[in-house]
């Protein structure tokens, strides 16, 4: 199966730099609708048989332009909503941030047990993202599309893809609406067919990652 990770587009939390990480949490900013509107054509050429996104509004915003592309329903999942900051919820010091990149990329690097503070672990936060990606690999769809949240989609690729260490993906970024592309089964593992760091809408990077620091979350 061919599975397209796809971060929602900008939020006004994203422009505070802030951990927001609550359900529903916000909507789009005129941007991240703009960036929305501008995933049904980057993804042109894909066949999309199916769609999910998290429970969060933000997710479902994205979402929408491309659902109204294909005429596929957005099948709204719990298991794909973001990584829980727990006490550091809303958080937007640097040290608060360090905190939750350690404890994300620590589960992609095999410490599942670890929690996050005042938040789940690892184990439960994999978990219920597997099962989302477990029900979409049983739609036997040749692909899906799922829109989730930035450090959800960096942390479990890293810890579930055969060609990408948590290492890597903590310092590459992962833009609104920049699209994580895998093949592969829950069976069989995943590899990372492309990581494309920018807004889909906008440029394309030639070697799929993009360089530079692990950037913030949600």
């Amino acid at each position: 199966m061919r599975l397209l990770l796809i971060r929602h587009g900008q939020t006004p939390s994203n422009v505070l730099g802030a951990l927001d990480t609550l359900v529903p949490g916000p909507g789009l900013t005129e941007l991240g609708l703009e960036q929305a509107a501008a995933i049904p054509a980057a993804l042109a050429d894909e066949s999309i048989g199916a769609l999910f996104a998290s429970v969060q509004t933000r997710a479902q915003l994205t979402a929408a332009p491309l659902a109204a592309s294909l005429g596929l329903p957005v099948q709204v999942r719990e298991g794909l909503r973001e990584i829980a900051a727990g006490d550091l919820e809303m958080a937007t010091d640097a040290a608060s941030i360090r905190i939750y990149h350690e404890v994300a990329f620590g589960w992609a690097a095999g410490d599942l047990e670890r929690r996050m503070p005042g938040g789940d672990t690892g184990v439960e936060t994999f978990g219920r993202f597997d099962r989302v990606i477990d029900e979409a690999a049983a739609s036997g769809h040749g692909t899906v599309a799922c829109v989730a949240h930035g450090q959800i989609i960096r942390a479990w690729t890293a810890g579930q893809a055969l060609n990408l260490d948590a290492d890597t993906a903590s310092r590459h970024v992962l833009h609104n609406t920049g699209v994580v592309t895998l093949e592969g089964s829950p069976a069989d593992g995943w590899t990372v067919l492309s990581w494309t760091g920018t807004a889909l809408g906008g440029p394309r990077l030639d070697e799929g990652m993009a360089t530079g620091p692990g950037g913030l979350p949600d």
